[in-house]
């Protein structure tokens, strides 16, 4: 053990010797327990706060690529797509796409009795589209299964939110109505036509399961009078980060006319929102953090001005000036330090139990939200930072009144002293 540091453990205990329990030592007991208490609660509040924005922004692109595509195609004119097999055969071989499948959604007006809402009605085709394995996973009642049906109406998924408020089940028949409709003598007739529920689908995104149907392609192309047309081609990559550079050949593949949207542009507006309030949050709460390092400064400030006879005794018996400007500074280094540990222990234990029992303990609107809970997200890399941050800040909090106490005159101090 080094001088330096027995002496600053020393005064971190309390003071040591025959003025361990004065009334000043005791006092500065106190301020150091507060000091470290604030350094633990400024690093706890900053786990937690990026524990909980990483954790909203994993979940919301999880479950919006588990539902959307990675890279969207469709014409400039909106006019839709026609020999879309060919297309889709070219895209097939672009390098990182998985899959490339048709879709075509439109809005329409979805009833059963006396209760109808507006939603979007979603065709795919069942051996193509990766819903199947996404989005459809987590089935509440029925089947995933969208196979033609024999004579009777086409099969339909529908969310647990929409069903709920529809109040049907698996096997009751809806009608589904278009504004697409057709000119008759009597005017524009909507186009409608009755579905059967095969069954009820729960993503975790309200988005989804409170205004998206899926069916099969055919019967929404005969529904909206598209026969041999799509709105999209939707493409799967293997690795989801590479949206862009794909979308850039796909778009060039497909020729003019065309244009190809990454997921990271379809739902911009979101993860912006989401990076600028990381950002946000880790500036604010790490005012928290700047708080707890001026407890720090005002902590050794005081030590200095209580142990001035201690240091110039220390200095008369041969310490020299970088000695004593290293003990208050491993003095207050160490109080950053046991502030540190204690706050990423008490963050990250927070983050789990919010992980673990996310349902119970943190439970949120999902029509405000999205998701019915708080989700918790903590990685080691952000502890790694705060825990640097914190640290950084606690040794800043020690140069001024470190090199105060290295600059005592012990001549001066022990004549008066």
């Amino acid at each position: 053990m080094t001088f330096e540091w027995f002496v600053a453990r020393r005064y971190l205990q309390g003071g040591g010797g025959a003025s361990r329990f004065r009334r000043d030592d005791r006092f500065l007991s106190v301020i150091t327990v507060i000091a470290v208490a604030a350094v633990a609660a400024g690093v706890t509040a900053l786990v937690l706060a990026l524990a909980i924005n990483a954790g909203f922004r994993e979940t919301f692109e999880e479950r919006l690529l588990g539902a959307t595509a990675h890279v969207n195609l469709t014409r400039k004119d909106a006019a839709g797509i026609r020999d879309y097999d060919a297309l889709a055969a070219r895209l097939r071989g672009l390098a990182g796409v998985t899959s490339v499948s048709p879709a075509l959604y439109e809005t329409v007006l979805i009833s059963s009795g006396s209760r109808a809402r507006g939603i979007v009605l979603k065709g795919i085709e069942p051996a193509e589209a990766p819903e199947q394995e996404k989005l459809f996973t987590r089935l509440r009642e029925g089947k995933a299964e969208l196979a033609a049906a024999d004579g009777g109406p086409p099969p339909l998924l529908v969310g647990h939110e929409l069903a709920q408020e529809l109040g049907v089940f698996a096997g009751d028949v809806v009608l589904i109505t278009s504004p697409q409709g057709r000119l008759s003598p009597f005017g524009l007739v909507p186009r409608y036509r009755s579905f059967r529920v095969v069954g009820v689908f729960e993503s975790g995104f309200w988005d989804f399961d409170a205004g998206w149907a899926f069916t099969r392609l055919d019967a929404t192309q005969e529904l909206f009078n598209l026969t041999g047309t799509v709105s999209v081609l939707e493409l799967r990559l293997a690795d989801v980060y590479t949206a862009e550079q794909v979308s850039g050949a796909a778009a060039e593949t497909a020729g003019q006319g065309f244009v190809a949207t990454p997921w990271m542009e379809t739902h911009k507006s979101l993860f912006r929102a989401l990076r600028l309030e990381k950002l946000v949050t880790a500036l604010f709460i790490g005012l928290i953090v700047f708080v707890a390092g001026l407890n720090i400064l005002i902590l050794l400030v005081m030590l200095v001005l209580e142990k001035r006879r201690q240091v110039a005794v220390l200095l008369s018996l041969g310490a020299r000036a970088a000695q004593i400007e290293r003990i208050f500074v491993l003095h207050g280094v160490a109080i950053g330090a046991l502030g540190t540990a204690a706050g990423l222990a008490l963050g990250f234990g927070v983050a789990w139990l919010g992980a673990t029992y996310k349902e119970r303990l943190f439970p949120l609107d999902p029509q405000v939200y999205g998701i019915a809970y708080v989700p918790f997200r903590a990685h080691a890399l952000d502890g790694l930072a705060i825990a640097a941050a914190a640290l950084v800040i606690s040794l800043a909090a020690t140069l001024y009144p470190a090199r105060r106490a290295s600059r005592v005159v012990p001549v001066e101090v022990l004549r008066y002293e």
